[in-house]
């Protein structure tokens, strides 16, 4: 799926908006237990609370492609003749109505489940989409293909804190006792996936609020495909393939080079405002890499460990391998933080036989916000 499919999907999750006729679900105890089940037509709900809801579900389409959102692949096998997919596909085909197979759903995921929270619902919707074709000039008209498909999000819930409140049969303020809160899902999914705006049952979209926590155990028992790389294990391992391959060579002119590179085609990509994922091959970094000087041993010696890193053929996110936002420098004595716009100006120097990282001083300075003067008369 790219930006457009996604956001597109997620326009929909709005009361007078959607075909979601009922919400599903469970509440989970520490005991992994279930201990009250949700079942709830959306029409009869006041809107407020028929909007939380949504709002929920929509959370599990938020988040940037190929960090909080991940291509679930199935196999060909998979599709045709597999217990995992079978669930999926009757789960969406009866709309999520038959209470068997959401209580096989549900115990397949809470026997897996791994939560930092004890406590946690899981929610359930099926929507059918009519979706309009879009012509190359971006406008639409009929409905010419209908997409059934159902989202599951999984949701801390909290204790609230005590608080004063205000009791107006005493006219006093009192203490309140904490009330249990749901929090925004850790995790979800979409199922089928939406590729080029219809249903693709090869395909599912997996959520993760935090990039570097993926929850492979549920992706593993829901979907029993290859757990993908999160960004955090993607940015080591290409790190780790750069120092491996380089050796003395991984200089820090040579690191900035390929930050500044990869942040630019990141910038570029969203001026662009292209909705498919910015991907780069190790080709391409190798590119990089030769233009600032390395040796053609180095590169090809890079190339091999991104292979056995990433797989062959790999198409890498930069955004998972660099902080865009960020260009930090940091020794055992200090730390030293530059607008990335501005890390063209951090030099490496060696005065008097030591190293220095030296930047150009221009204008005010100021030490721990006390204006200072810099330069000498």
């Amino acid at each position: 799926m790219n930006q457009k499919e996604v956001s597109e999907l997620r326009r929909r999750f709005k009361p007078e908006k959607s075909a979601i006729s009922r919400i599903y679900g469970c509440y989970v105890n520490s005991s992994r237990e279930i201990i009250s089940y949700l079942d709830a037509p959306l029409g009869t709900m006041p809107e407020e609370e028929a909007e939380k809801y949504l709002g929920l579900l929509k959370k599990a389409l938020s988040g940037a492609l190929g960090r909080n959102l991940i291509d679930i692949v199935f196999s060909t096998r998979q599709v045709a003749d597999s217990e995992e997919h079978r669930l999926l596909t009757a789960l969406r085909d009866c709309q999520l109505k038959d209470s068997a197979l959401r209580q096989s759903f549900y115990e397949k995921l809470i026997g897996t489940l791994e939560l930092e929270e004890s406590n946690y619902l899981i929610l359930l919707a099926h929507d059918v989409y009519d979706v309009p074709h879009r012509a190359k000039d971006d406008t639409v008209d009929g409905s010419d293909t209908v997409f059934s498909y159902f989202v599951c999000c999984v949701c801390p819930v909290k204790e609230g804190k005590p608080e004063l409140g205000y009791f107006s049969g005493d006219n006093e303020f009192h203490t309140c006792t904490p009330c249990r809160v749901v929090a925004p899902p850790e995790l979800g999914f979409l199922f089928p996936a939406f590729d080029d705006r219809a249903a693709n049952l090869y395909n599912a979209l997996f959520y993760a609020r935090k990039p570097d926590q993926l929850h492979q155990e549920v992706i593993d028992a829901v979907f029993h495909t290859e757990p993908p790389m999160s960004a955090a294990e993607q940015r080591e391992a290409f790190q780790g393939a750069l120092t491996d391959a380089l050796g003395e060579a991984c200089s820090m002119e040579v690191a900035q080079a390929v930050h500044e590179g990869l942040r630019e085609r990141i910038l570029r990509h969203k001026e662009e405002k292209d909705p498919e994922p910015l991907t780069i091959s190790p080709g391409e970094v190798g590119a990089l890499l030769a233009d600032c000087g390395v040796g053609e041993d180095k590169v090809s010696a890079f190339l091999e460990q991104c292979g056995q890193r990433f797989g062959q053929g790999a198409a890498l996110s930069p955004a998972n391998l660099i902080d865009s936002g960020k260009f930090e420098l940091k020794t055992a004595a200090a730390t030293l933080s530059i607008d990335p716009e501005q890390s063209y100006l951090v030099e490496r120097r060696t005065i008097d036989g030591r190293n220095y990282l030296l930047i150009p001083v221009e204008g005010d300075v100021e030490l721990n916000g006390f204006g200072v003067r810099t330069a000498r008369d």
